[in-house]
């Protein structure tokens, strides 16, 4: 028998962050750069938000919001879900698969990041067999059904509002 891997054990250490009024357009640049399809946002050590390659096309491509002045603050989301690098991989992909999340900031006992872990990471560093699985049922589309392409929009299908919220709890729901 094996002793039990951390997140620790798994994660990509060293994200590179960057801050709330940082252009949309660095975000992209620095996503290209470093091929990556998310990035953490933080205000000195604390994490603020996540801005992934979706939202900046659907909330600010697809919106025609697109400019040099536009800031992550706008696209980013707030209420971000993480965990904590000493968590066991095996209950962390469970709550990645029940929540249908590809992938996760990393905290300390501070909440501080350190890291961000993905099913990527998971698959590459580990023997887990049910990783498969888990993309799989990650990978199921959620509710309200996608749109047709041609099909006006309406209030239904419409992102939620972007709102700022306190990160100290939006952790998996352990302790």
């Amino acid at each position: 028998m094996h002793a039990t891997r951390t997140i620790a054990d798994v994660m990509t250490r060293g994200a590179h962050t960057l801050k709330p009024e940082d252009s949309v357009i660095l975000a992209a640049q620095a996503m290209d750069e470093l091929d990556v399809g998310v990035l953490p946002v933080c205000e000195d050590d604390r994490l603020v938000g996540l801005v992934t390659d979706r939202d900046i096309v659907l909330r600010a491509v697809a919106k025609n919001r697109m400019n040099d002045a536009l800031a992550l603050r706008d696209v980013m989301s707030h209420e971000v879900v993480w965990c904590y690098e000493d968590e066991p991989v095996d209950d962390v992909l469970d709550d990645m698969v029940q929540r249908q999340i590809r992938r996760l900031p990393v905290m300390d006992r501070q909440k501080r990041l350190v890291g961000i872990v993905s099913l990527g990471d998971v698959a590459a560093k580990t023997q887990n067999r049910g990783i498969g699985g888990a993309l799989g049922e990650i990978s199921l589309p959620a509710a309200p059904a996608r749109r047709r392409p041609n099909r006006p929009r309406a209030g239904d299908d419409e992102l939620p509002e972007v709102v700022n919220a306190d990160l100290a709890e939006v952790n998996l729901g352990r302790s």
